[in-house]
């Protein structure tokens, strides 16, 4: 990743095992938290150290190796237009496993439905915005609930955005949300649409 930004920043939400070495070693700038707090906790995490830091653009990746760093440059590329550039895993769909590409074409559909932002791939976490834009798109979610949560704040805001595909490395089907995350996912977003 280092190749394409110009500095990357690791969250270890709380592990126990050598994650913090290893991307210390890497050049990479790791922030703990002591225990695990959820991926939205760690993303926020991560943001805000970002723009304290100045950062102009603000580039997410999940840590579990399934995003290709040199698609990266296509995520800044078309930030000259947009504020948030989402990534959509649909180059390799026939690899992903079947309950999380059903279960994630419910939640873009429910996404669609209460935002009125239509994406392929609402749950992707590789995705980038200029710093600017963040206290627009702020989530409060501390789990994986925080990727639907930012979309609809993007709509709710009105900011321009767009999609690109990009390829996807699946090497264990057991990574990511389940279907409880799933379940929870939507009745967050009824929730949101209900209260805000």
């Amino acid at each position: 990743t280092l190749k394409y930004v110009d500095k990357v920043i690791v969250v270890d939400d709380g592990s126990r095992d050598s994650t913090a070495k290893i991307a210390e070693k890497a050049g990479g700038i790791v922030l703990k938290h002591i225990v695990n707090l959820g991926k939205g906790a760690a993303i926020t995490t991560g943001c805000e150290y970002a723009i304290s830091k100045k950062a102009d653009i603000i580039v997410l990746l999940d840590a579990d190796g399934q995003h290709e760093p040199k698609e990266i440059p296509r995520f800044i590329k078309e930030l000259k237009n947009n504020d948030m550039v989402f990534g959509a895993r649909t180059e390799k769909r026939k690899s992903m496993p079947f309950i999380l590409k059903y279960g994630n074409w419910f939640i873009s559909k429910a996404t669609y439905l209460l935002s009125g932002i239509r994406l392929t791939d609402t749950l992707c976490g590789f995705r980038a915005f200029k710093s600017k834009v963040y206290n627009k798109i702020k989530w409060k979610s501390v789990g994986y609930s925080l990727e639907a949560e930012m979309i609809i704040n993007v709509g709710k805001k009105r900011l321009k955005y767009t999609e690109i595909k990009i390829s996807t490395i699946y090497s264990d089907k057991y990574k990511g949300t389940t279907v409880m995350d799933g379940m929870k996912i939507v009745g967050n977003m009824i929730w949101w649409k209900l209260s805000r």
